[in-house]
């Protein structure tokens, strides 16, 4: 097709949806698109690696838009020893996916009678999220393991339809996802400590999250180390 056809049909596909009823909300005189079902609990979760270790740092609101229910909701999950998971997206299915991923790494290490590598853990979770295509989990995952004897980080994220991304830094994924991209390209440096990586991603999280509404009311660090896992609570703003 060329460039007349792609033209006509972005603008017959802009006006259908103008036409179509609810679909758009009139807020300050501008037209504002309907809120993603990703985005109606809100959420903010950042992975970040550093030297031999990694991290996942969460907030903690659960909301109903723009109405705060609740200050505890738990995001980042320990799938084993060296490996964690992220998920943003709706609360109920954050709650599904986490359940029904324990169960298969829990099988993994029955059957195999070893521990899931996190490369393996991210194909399955790729393959768990696409066979549910036609009918998808509303859930964007992170996840952040130490790989091998030789304890090289790895993280990746992953869309409702599990298509990954691999980074050797930062991944993002929530509704402060943009504000998230800003604050880890400032401070982000390669190499770093736990301690380092620790104040590095913390001060990541709560500077991205007083930027949106949807996310915040503190947060939480998990800190993976070839001997230690770490868990640290960190203050936010309540207002």
């Amino acid at each position: 097709s060329g460039p007349s056809d792609s033209s006509s049909g972005e603008g017959s596909r802009a006006r259908r949806a103008v036409e179509r009823p609810g679909r758009h909300k009139q807020q300050g005189g501008r037209r504002r698109g309907a809120m993603s079902i990703l985005e109606y609990n809100g959420s903010a979760l950042v992975a970040m690696t550093g030297k031999n270790c990694v991290a996942i740092a969460s907030d903690t609101r659960f909301g109903a838009q723009q109405l705060t229910i609740g200050t505890n909701m738990k995001r980042v999950f320990k799938m084993n020893d060296k490996t964690l998971l992220g998920l943003s997206g709706l609360a109920s299915d954050v709650m599904t996916v986490s359940q029904k991923l324990r169960l298969q790494t829990d099988m993994y290490k029955l059957q195999e009678e070893r521990e899931m590598k996190p490369s393996v853990f991210n194909n399955m979770l790729s393959s768990f999220l696409y066979a549910r295509r036609f009918g998808p989990y509303f859930v964007e995952p992170l996840v952040a393991g130490l790989e091998g004897p030789e304890n090289k980080p790895f993280i990746a994220g992953q869309d409702l339809l599990g298509a990954s991304v691999f980074t050797d830094d930062f991944v993002v994924c929530g509704t402060s996802e943009q504000e998230l991209f800003g604050t880890c390209e400032s401070f982000y440096k390669p190499n770093l400590g736990p301690d380092e990586l620790f104040e590095t991603i913390a001060q990541c999280m709560l500077a991205a999250v007083d930027r949106d509404c949807l996310a915040g009311w503190g947060g939480v660090v998990h800190i993976l180390t070839p001997t230690k896992y770490i868990v640290k609570e960190l203050k936010g703003r309540h207002d």
